[in-house]
This record gives C-alpha cells, sequence and structure tokens, in this order.
C-alpha cells in the first residue's frame, strides 16, 4: 500500500497526467465505479439500492455504479440532483449508459426498503456546505441504519481538510477512494466520517503522484533506517537519553519517560534529578540510573558529558522560570531534544524565545493546548491540521509532532506524516510522557528527529493496540517488545 497522500489539486493533475499517457478520462470514470461496485458486491450480497447522484463527475461515478450493481442482479434506483440533460462531459456519458429511471432527490426519493445507499454526490472538491435538497438528504440518510458506500469521500467533508462543510454531512460505513488517501482519509473528523476506507487502483501511472510531501505514518517510511543493535556493538553504542525529572513531588512522569527510551532500544538511560528528588527516583528505578543536580547551572554542568546524547525535558517540571532556564541549558548542550508538556507551556508568554534557542536535532510533542499556546491560532486559522503543523515546524525550525488521535508530524522542509494507527484507549495519563521518551530513546540510537518522531508515535500506537483495553502508560514500554519483535521481522538489520 502506497502511504502517499494527495491534496484534491494534486489528484486532479494525477488524472489529467493519466489522460496524457494514454488512459482517458471516461475509462477512469468507468474503472472507478467497477471500483466501487466491486467493494460493495465484497462485502453484501444483491439487494435493494439507491444510488445518491451529483451534478459532477462523482455523480458519473455514481452512474457507472448503479449500471454495474444492475447487472449484477441488485434492484437500483437512482435519485439525482440536478437535471439529467445538465450533466457534461464524462458525467453525461455515463448517464447516458444507464437504461433505468432517474429520480429528483429529495427526501421522498429514499426508500424505506433499500438495503444500501451508494453516496454519489459530491467528491472531495467539495468547497461549500449541502444545502437544499442535498442537505436534507444528507440527514435523512445519516438517521437510517442503512449501509451507506461513499464515493470519494463523503459528501459534505472537504478533501484537504477532513472538516465538515456547514451543518451536515453524510456519514459513511465504507469510503472507496482512488489512486492514493487524501488528507481527508486521514484527519479528523473526516477519517472516522468515512469508514472503512478502501483505496483502489484505476490504472492511473504512479508516477502521476509527482514528489509527495505528505504521507499517511508506517514502517514503509523509516523502518529501513531503524536502529537495532549491532553484533560488533554495546551500551554505549546504543546511545545515552537523560530524561530531566521535576521536583520530588512530580517525578512520574520522568521515569515513565524514561522507562519509553530505555524499551525502545537506548543502551543507557539516566533521570537528571533535582537533589530534592534523589531518593523518591532512586527508590523506584533498577536498569536506570539516576543522575542528581542543582538547578540549572548543575543540569548544564551534567550535560558537557558528549555521551550523554539525547535528552527529554518537559514532563513534570512545573510551569516558571526555572523550567525556561532548565530547558535554556538542555537546548545549549549538543544533544538531541525532546521538549513536551512544562517544557513547552513554561514559554507561553514568550514562545519566541524558545524559538529563538531551538537548533536540530529536536522534536516539540505538543497536545492541541500545548500548540495553541506556542503558536496562537495557527490550528484555527490554517486550511488544515497539516498546514498548521507544517507552520508551526517552520516556525520554530524544528520537528513538530501535534498529538491527536490523528497526530501531525512536520519537518521544516515541509515533509508531513498523519498517524493512524493510535486507539482510544491512549488517552489515559502519562501516556504521552512515555511517547516523548521513546522519541528520546531512537534519536539516542542516532536516528534523525524526524524519523524518530514517526518511528515513536507509530511504536506508541501499536504497543496500545497489541495491549488492548485496560491499558495504563506502564503498559505502554512493556508491551514494545512485541512490537519490535514484529518490526524486526520486516525490516530486519542490514547484513
Amino acid at each position: 500500500m502506497s502511504r502517499e497522500i494527495l491534496t484534491v489539486a494534486a489528484c486532479y493533475e494525477a488524472d489529467k497526467y493519466a489522460a496524457a499517457h494514454g488512459t482517458p478520462t471516461l475509462t477512469l470514470m468507468e474503472r472507478a465505479g467497477q471500483a466501487v461496485a466491486d467493494e460493495i458486491c465484497k462485502r453484501w450480497r444483491p439487494r435493494i439500492a439507491t444510488v445518491l447522484c451529483g451534478p459532477g463527475n462523482n455523480g458519473g461515478d455514481g452512474f457507472v455504479v448503479a449500471r454495474l450493481l444492475k447487472e449484477r442482479g441488485w434492484d437500483v434506483s437512482v435519485p439525482l440532483l440536478g437535471s439529467r440533460t445538465a450533466l457534461k462531459g464524462d458525467a453525461a456519458a455515463m448517464a447516458q449508459q444507464w437504461s433505468g429511471g432517474v429520480e429528483d432527490l429529495s427526501v421522498d426519493t429514499l426508500d424505506d426498503s433499500s438495503g444500501l445507499i451508494v453516496d454519489a454526490l459530491f467528491g472531495a472538491g467539495l468547497s461549500r456546505p449541502l444545502e437544499g435538497a442535498a442537505k436534507d438528504v444528507a440527514s435523512a440518510v445519516n438517521a437510517r441504519k442503512t449501509p451507506v458506500v461513499s464515493i470519494d469521500v463523503p459528501s459534505g467533508v472537504q478533501g484537504d481538510s477532513g472538516k465538515v462543510l456547514g451543518e451536515v454531512c453524510i456519514e459513511a460505513n465504507l469510503t472507496v477512494t482512488f489512486f492514493r488517501k487524501k488528507p481527508a482519509h486521514v484527519l479528523m473528523p473526516g477519517r472516522d466520517i468515512c469508514g472503512e476506507i478502501a483505496v483502489a487502483d484505476i490504472g492511473i501511472p504512479d508516477a502521476a503522484a509527482g514528489t509527495a510531501m505528505l504521507f499517511e505514518n508506517g514502517p514503509e517510511l523509516w523502518g529501513n533506517v531503524f536502529r537495532w543493535p549491532d553484533a560488533n556493538g554495546y551500551k554505549y553504542t546504543r546511545g545515552h537519553c537523560v530524561v530531566v525529572s521535576g521536583p520530588a513531588h512530580a517525578t512520574g512522569a520522568a521515569r515513565l519517560a524514561a522507562r519509553g527510551a530505555l524499551r525502545s532500544g537506548a543502551g543507557l538511560v539516566s533521570v537528571a534529578s533535582p537533589t530534592e528528588a534523589v531518593a523518591v527516583n532512586a527508590a523506584t528505578l533498577t536498569a536506570i540510573m539516576v543522575k542528581p543536580f542543582s538547578g540549572a547551572g548543575g543540569l548544564a554542568e551534567l550535560l558537557t558529558d558528549s555521551r550523554l546524547n539525547a535528552i527529554v525535558a518537559g514532563p513534570g517540571l512545573s510551569v516558571d522560570d526555572e523550567t525556561r532556564e532548565l530547558v535554556a541549558a538542555v537546548l545549549a548542550s549538543k544533544a538531541a531534544v525532546v521538549l513536551d508538556a512544562d517544557g513547552l507551556t513554561s514559554f507561553k508568554a514568550s514562545p519566541d524565545a524558545l524559538f529563538a534557542q531551538l537548533r536540530a536535532p529536536a522534536v516539540l510533542t505538543p497536545h492541541d493546548g500545548e500548540f495553541g499556546r506556542l503558536f496562537g491560532s495557527l490550528l484555527t486559522e490554517a486550511q488544515s491540521k497539516v498546514e498548521a503543523v507544517r507552520s508551526a515546524a517552520a516556525t520554530a525550525n524544528c520537528t513538530v509532532l501535534l498529538k491527536g488521535a490523528d497526530t501531525v508530524i512536520a519537518a521544516p522542509d515541509g515533509r508531513a506524516v498523519v498517524n493512524t494507527n493510535a486507539p482510544p484507549s491512549l488517552a489515559t495519563a502519562g501516556s504521552g510522557d512515555v511517547l516523548s521518551g521513546i522519541i528520546g530513546g531512537l534519536m539516542a540510537q542516532g536516528m534523525d528527529s524526524f524519523d524518530a518522531a514517526c518511528a515513536g508515535v507509530w511504536l506508541h500506537g501499536e504497543a496500545a493496540n497489541c495491549f488492548g483495553i485496560g491499558l495504563i502508560a506502564e503498559d505502554i514500554p512493556e508491551t514494545l517488545p512485541q512490537v519490535l519483535r514484529a518490526l524486526h521481522d520486516r525490516y530486519p538489520p542490514a547484513k
């Protein structure tokens, strides 16, 4: 499966590329309709079906689906938004091949006996809310329990953002798209609204994708550069990750991060502990070492040891001037850095002061609230979550990972990845701290910051999936070996 994600405009260009290289757009439409009909017939036996057709090419796909389902023994009706005579181009040609009747689209044309509804009203290029009959029908479809199959994206969802345009969209059980996924298939809420997503090959050449800069996360992107233990290596060649602990009453977050770093493969992991927190940290750590320090000056002195090559700072540190000083000491070192939680929020009044200190390699791992404290209204003003994180990475000049059900990772050069394997069970205290530790552990082993962020968030989600219901943060590191074994089988170290 290709991991490339194309914008709506890029998909239009891909169609043009295919046409210019010998595959007419009418042929692409026929293949698209056939792909949808095939996916339907894989899942449902012939029954009464209602194919809702729109006035554009999405409706043309719908007419192909209607014809093919009818040929396969289905009882098909076709309500059309607009008039048949107003259809143009390929859509008009496909409507002419439909031998059945066409009704005016309205709530009344929804057959109560229908066992399947095909949504071919509007595709990913829709730029305005559903209105009139389309809006009324969408609401009526959602009120039923009839399975819904959408073509391209559910009608009412914007293809580049995954956002619902206006008050309502059609909610699908299955969405069939073509050539490559679009942002709406991976970004929330679009991903949920799509239901199951099938990507069909309709004969568009791979070269039509061009140079993609957005991808769906998975080992195909970074598995070949993942760092595995070397037969000639030892713990010091596996890197030494340091997690900066908070005060005595807030040490748990650092220990969770440290455990994540250790399980992700770092050769050594230490918790840099304020002197007053040494006892509580030492009492609960074994393979993870404790390194005392006093104040920002003491931390800076500790970090002069060049063997300490990756640092995680932020979880449990408190939101205050002292944390800003600790972060400054961390960024003054030459180590790779992961900043999270209080290490970000402490700069909410002066984010530019943080940006001025940031340098590669570094990863910021905010959730929505922390992102807003650093980057203002960027998330609400940008066209999409992807564009917001891209802008943030350019501003901060480092990798930015915006956590969520649809975590987005972006590099300053514009590369971006959307993660889709995170289960709801990750919404538990401390899971983000473990994620920061995993990324820090991967960076300690020499992974590039962007690859480490992508790999870390995927491993984090996969561990949660493997553990299942009842997950707490402490379970994530302990499940990582199972995930890593499977990854090792797929991407063994080069010989």
